[in-house]
């Protein structure tokens, strides 16, 4: 298995991993502008880019998704929940749903909170062994931090969805699971972001102090602590979603 991390504008986190025996990868939030960073990645890899997902719809950044599958001939992925906001046609995610990249396997979890569409990847390298390696948490959960609730307004609500995604999807999961999020710090996508780029879930469950509290207590510190709306984001969110 191979597996790059792309620290890019905006304190984001992109991700190319995959198979390296098959020669078969997956690109993962990718931002505008970093298309050809991913087409030589996989060149140098030796494999062919077979699914590019975005684990949501982007309010702070421009997505590179849909450029970059255009360009390697690959399916554009978003949760099946992005079709109540987007304008264009995409290979619609499903909760549960396998994705064999050799021997590479991608389960994606519902993890809405966020924004309705939002998911996480959990990675799983066969030829390691059948229990998960890492799961990409988007913008459900980071280092040190939750995402924000409010961009699909609903703030509330919101942020008791993402307190059910996270108890009943990732804390579930085996202690030692890596964490590979969509951001750290800088993002406008969270408050109180760590700059450090992974994390295991065990470490998480000790020192993230989102993920100890009940859920209204949860629910009233998240919505308590909403850092300001992403700049220019509503030219942002409607050109992620144009047709």
């Amino acid at each position: 298995m191979f597996f790059r991390q792309l620290a890019t504008r905006d304190a984001s986190l992109s991700y190319l991993f995959g198979c390296a025996g098959l020669g078969l990868a997956v690109a993962v939030d990718v931002v505008a502008g970093d298309e050809p960073w991913f087409v030589e990645q996989a060149r140098q890899a030796g494999a062919r880019i077979t699914h590019v997902i975005d684990t949501h719809v982007h309010a702070d950044h421009l997505s590179g998704g849909r450029s970059l599958a255009r360009t390697v001939g690959a399916p554009y992925c978003l949760h099946e929940a992005a079709r109540e906001s987007v304008h264009f046609g995409f290979e619609a995610l499903r909760d549960d749903q396998l994705i064999g990249v050799g021997n590479v396997s991608v389960r994606v979890l519902h993890t809405p909170g966020h924004t309705p569409d939002s998911v996480c990847l959990l990675v799983t390298d066969r030829r390691r062994g059948e229990a998960p390696w890492f799961v990409l948490t988007g913008d459900t959960l980071f280092v040190g931090a939750v995402g924000r609730p409010d961009l699909a307004g609903r703030e509330r609500e919101m942020a008791g969805t993402l307190y059910d995604s996270l108890h009943a999807k990732l804390l579930r999961l085996p202690d030692e699971l890596e964490i590979y999020p969509g951001h750290q710090a800088g993002s406008a996508c969270g408050a109180g972001l760590s700059g450090k780029p992974s994390s295991t879930l065990a470490f998480e469950k000790r020192c993230n102090p989102m993920l100890a509290m009940p859920r209204e207590g949860f629910i009233d510190r998240l919505t308590a602590d909403i850092p300001p709306r992403p700049a220019d984001m509503d030219r942002i969110v409607a050109r992620n979603v144009a047709a």
